[in-house]
């Protein structure tokens, strides 16, 4: 319309995205009677209409117990940008106050990928030097990546939908489309980091000196795995995405001789333990290497 303001975006094939400005739309609202919905069901429908997008998710019900209520706090807790705003005897208001232009997916990613990282070498620290404190702070620390990776299912549907994000002018949705498939491998890693945690806050006997070190080297491998594979993915380097899984038979390698030195440990507990540990760092390397793939398959469209 003759007047209308526009707002002007460059796009990575050098066309120009022409949009009109609206005013301030009106919120999505979504009203869910959940008098019959309690436990996993109530969490599972609340997380469900935040990632379809609705601004403002109103629980309703003839009466709230208090497990409802506990439930509907913890969810607010687990995601971006929710915060109860009312709340009745007979319902609860729940606003999504997040500006998702100020949000950019490629830092969710990034941001995900830092604390995943950093959880899988603390664990490994914690086990070593029987830290429980440290070990329990890695424990917590999977909320962070939980949220992350909620928002950037909340993002990527947003794009579906036709909404303008802020790096949309930067990537093409076959990127945006290739940083969603990488949250999921990152939330798993940020899963099995927790796993060893867990086991090292619980850990009562002392490590011997060999099994740790190989325990260690097989962490560093498979770090360093993990940290390629995200070095390729936002370079575009196809060639590093393919090292990184030629590479994926040597932390294999480690992993096997770290569970044949196991064999050689009194404890029952222990072995069950130090498996435990085993076999999530070797799930860590392996969701790296699919991280690779993704590198490479971005990689070759964006040439």
């Amino acid at each position: 319309m003759t007047g209308s303001r526009v707002s002007l975006a460059p796009q990575p094939d050098g066309t120009l995205l022409i949009d009109p400005i609206h005013g301030s739309s009106t919120p999505k609202r979504k009203t869910i009677d959940v008098s019959d919905i309690k436990g996993d069901a109530l969490t599972r429908d609340t997380i469900a209409a935040y990632l379809t997008g609705y601004d403002i998710i109103e629980l309703t019900s003839n009466r709230f117990s208090s497990g409802q209520k506990k439930i509907i706090r913890e969810i607010c807790y687990k995601l971006i940008g929710p915060e109860i705003i009312e709340e009745t005897a007979k319902s609860v208001v729940i606003q999504d106050l997040l500006n998702q232009n100020e949000i950019s997916i490629k830092k969710s990613v990034r941001r995900m990928f830092l604390i995943a990282n950093s959880m899988h070498k603390d664990a490994i620290i914690a086990l070593k030097n029987s830290d429980t404190d440290l070990a329990l702070d890695v424990i917590q620390r999977d909320d962070d990546v939980d949220r992350l990776f909620l928002l950037t299912a909340k993002q990527f549907r947003s794009i579906l939908r036709g909404a303008r994000v802020p790096d949309i002018s930067e990537i093409s949705i076959d990127e945006y489309h290739d940083l969603r498939m990488t949250a999921g491998p990152l939330e798993r890693i940020a899963d099995h980091a927790q796993k060893i945690a867990k086991v090292a806050h619980s850990m009562q006997d002392v490590i011997p000196e060999a099994v740790m070190e190989l325990t260690e080297k097989a962490s560093e491998a498979s770090r360093k795995i993990v940290n390629d594979s995200i070095d390729a993915l936002y370079s575009s380097n196809a060639v590093l995405a393919n090292q990184v899984i030629g590479n994926i038979h040597e932390m294999h390698s480690i992993i096997t001789e770290l569970n044949e030195s196991l064999l050689t440990l009194d404890s029952r507990e222990m072995v069950i333990a130090m498996r435990t540990i085993a076999d999530s760092i070797d799930r860590i390397g392996d969701y790296g290497a699919n991280i690779a793939e993704i590198a490479i398959n971005s990689a070759m469209a964006g040439k």
